[in-house]
């Protein structure tokens, strides 16, 4: 949590046989009364009314749990002792445009999450976009000067589908237990 926030559209969260969806969806103009998150897990929607902190806790795993942060567009998930998202769906401010070019128009607005992650317990064997982050040895080689720093290396982080685990670097392992991501590609 003490990193800074990412940027991402979607997420696609795999544990044990368990898929958790998490989606920024998409506007044409935005309204910070209106909920523009869309949360599934293994395929069901989860509903969670709009007062803060109501929480919804999995059926099937006990220690899963969403709660609201916000009447709209703001959750926390945590999946005990794994991990914690913090996601709140905002629109790409006209700041935000100009400065990286995305052509926000007034009939085009671009939501996207603003996150934030705290995992337990990691290897140091993580890899991908994200996970190489968190690895002891990880140096950050992005020009912190430019407007979008991009990290590069797209074709290790290519998949079929958001929760596949076919793209070359797929490592996302626990000390203890079972890993969240075991399947690598060659």
């Amino acid at each position: 949590m003490r990193r800074d926030f990412t940027w991402i559209q979607a997420l696609g969260i795999r544990f044990a046989d368990h898929r958790l969806y998490m989606a920024a969806q998409r506007t044409v103009k935005w309204d910070d009364d209106v909920d523009r998150l869309e949360l599934t897990f293994d395929g069901m929607p989860i509903d969670i009314p709009d007062e803060i902190d109501v929480e919804w806790k999995s059926s099937t795993v006990p220690a899963l749990t969403v709660s609201r942060t916000s009447m709209t567009n703001g959750v926390k998930v945590v999946l005990k002792g794994v991990f914690e998202v913090s996601a709140k769906v905002v629109p790409i401010t006209e700041e935000d445009s100009r400065i990286h070019n995305y052509g926000v128009t007034e009939d085009d607005t671009l939501a996207h999450f603003d996150l934030a992650f705290k995992f337990y317990d990691l290897t140091d064997d993580v890899h991908g976009v994200l996970g190489q982050t968190y690895r002891t040895d990880y140096v950050n080689k992005l020009s912190v000067s430019a407007n979008m720093p991009i990290m590069g290396g797209g074709p290790n982080y290519v998949s079929s589908d958001i929760f596949a685990t076919d793209c070359k670097v797929a490592r996302f392992g626990r000390q203890a237990g079972i890993s969240m991501i075991t399947t690598r590609a060659s």
